[in-house]
């Protein structure tokens, strides 16, 4: 089940001058654009994959993995400065990192934020190492009936969790999936959908379409919002002493067994597709809140509530890799822009990918631990450093980034074509975010549409055509039941809120307050 040599081969291979600087860079770029309120780190994950074709595929994959671990640190920056937190997985660290920094202890709320994220990281990366491999034996043994109702399963609860409804969440799976029809069927090489553009051939291109929808699509919505909402002036009270400045080891110890909760709650949830991050450190703050001796100090600056949201919105990252290692199933964009990432160097994730690429693998899995020391070293250094990126003008760090996008989507496909691509999902995925529809359903449906296609052919040739044969399949109807349950009952149990908000209004009280 583990192999050994592989194991020692792939942790021997981060060692190296060359693999450490692209896992060093990658959490320094992570931590700088999480810190940027409306930047984060799937968009500078999407930027910078083009510019990742000329490594190899550890170096390539570490450095948006060092990325995506990076913004989650840089994401609590401004949550505690300024109450605006970097990304949304920060958005439970503000309830009491905003009140820390406004008693002059910004530092102490800063430093426990990254102390609790390099905890909680660390933690789901022990469980990934841990079960990924058992896991991907069991995968093993699934034929394609099982894949294609495991594949269905998971848009289903995607496009159940994420976005505004249920409906809306299914739309924008179905559309991802049209999508991913462009180009050559698998089965026969037919051309579908590409309208005399032989650039289409092979499909659209995996990086124009991500870069467009997530990156691009953001710009637009955030300049088409310039001048509605101002961003908070950094202002904080000076330390009234040392101790306000850093984290005690007696205090980091008093949190531990919320840094554990924290940890397991991020993992598990982390290993679910689409349930995500900032659902993860709502659901650890309210469990510590619940528990706690003193309730009442929670969103008056507890510590406590930091090492809770920020170990659980960390512990996500490792998690999210669980599905894609052993399945081939991103349950998030981000793990969906890693996919990119090894399809882009010839390699599919899933369950053949520790036999196929194991020194790989583990190779992955090294970089991602020292990532975290990385994260903990970058983080002690760059804290002041941040600070000062928070007021980083959004019209030039836009325009910057529109800039690398254009150079990048043109060297990955090698010419205007692609740029051309990039701008036309920008469009469609501005109006999928001003409408309420999900681009990341949309992106998570587009990269597993060949997968799924491949696996409804290979379905229906072992059943004949029959469909009704799929009962002498119990794993795969089982999956196919729980598809409709779950649609069904947060369907469900969305329309029961909506009509408990409509009968029950809150009542205008003339005050603003934050939750």
């Amino acid at each position: 089940m583990f192999d050994f040599a592989s194991i020692l081969a792939g942790f021997g291979d981060v060692f190296t001058l060359w693999n450490l600087g692209f896992v060093i860079c990658g959490v320094a770029i992570g931590q700088l654009v999480g810190a940027i309120p409306g930047i984060g780190p799937i968009m500078a994950m999407a930027i910078a994959i083009p510019f990742t074709f000329g490594l190899d595929p550890l170096p390539a994959i570490s450095f948006l993995v060092g990325i995506n671990k990076g913004g989650l640190v840089g994401g609590a920056v401004p949550a505690v400065l300024i109450n605006t937190p970097g990304t949304p997985d920060a958005a439970a660290t503000a309830l009491d990192g905003y009140p820390l920094s406004r008693q002059g202890k910004q530092l102490k709320a800063t430093k426990m934020a990254l102390f609790s994220s390099v905890t909680g990281d660390t933690v789901s990366d022990l469980v990934l190492i841990t079960v990924s491999a058992p896991l991907a034996a069991l995968a093993l043994m699934m034929g394609p009936v099982e894949v294609f109702a495991l594949v269905v399963f998971a848009f289903s609860v995607i496009a159940a969790l994420i976005g505004e409804s249920v409906v809306k969440g299914l739309i924008a799976t179905v559309l991802g999936l049209f999508f991913a029809t462009v180009g050559a069927d698998p089965e026969n090489t037919t051309p579908r959908l590409i309208f005399g553009h032989y650039e289409l051939y092979d499909g659209l291109p995996l990086i124009s379409v991500a870069i467009g929808m997530l990156v691009i699509s953001e710009i637009l919505r955030r300049l088409a919002l310039q001048g509605r909402a101002a961003v908070a002036a950094v202002q904080t009270q000076v330390p009234a002493s040392p101790q306000d400045r850093r984290v005690s080891w007696a205090e980091y110890w008093s949190c531990r067994y919320v840094l554990l909760r924290g940890a397991a709650i991020g993992t598990v949830l982390g290993a679910l597709p689409g349930i995500g991050s900032t659902a993860a450190a709502f659901m650890s703050y309210a469990a510590t809140k619940s528990t706690a001796k003193d309730p009442e100090s929670f969103g008056k600056g507890n510590i406590k509530g930091i090492a809770a949201a920020e170990s659980a919105n960390s512990a996500v990252v490792g998690a999210n890799l669980i599905p894609l290692l052993t399945l081939g199933i991103p349950g998030s964009v981000g793990a969906a822009l890693i996919v990119s990432a090894f399809m882009i160097h010839g390699i599919q994730p899933g369950p053949l990918l520790f036999q196929e690429q194991g020194r790989l693998v583990y190779g992955l899995f090294g970089a991602m631990v020292m990532a975290n020391f990385a994260n903990l070293w970058i983080g002690q250094v760059g804290l002041r450093l941040w600070v000062r990126v928070v007021r980083a003008p959004e019209s030039l760090v836009f325009a910057s980034a529109l800039m690398l996008c254009i150079v990048g989507v043109s060297m990955s496909t090698g010419g205007i074509f692609g740029v051309g691509v990039m701008l036309a999902f920008a469009l469609l995925g501005y109006l999928m975010l001003v409408t309420g529809y999900s681009v990341v359903i949309f992106i998570i449906a587009f990269f597993l549409g060949p997968q799924f296609e491949i696996s409804i052919g290979q379905s229906l040739a072992l059943m004949n055509g029959d469909l009704g044969r799929i009962v002498s399949y119990p794993i795969a109807l089982l999956l196919l039941g729980l598809s409709v349950f779950v649609v069904g009952a947060i369907a469900l149990n969305r329309t029961r809120q909506t009509r408990h908000r409509a009968n029950h209004p809150p009542l205008a009280t003339g005050e603003n307050t934050d939750d």
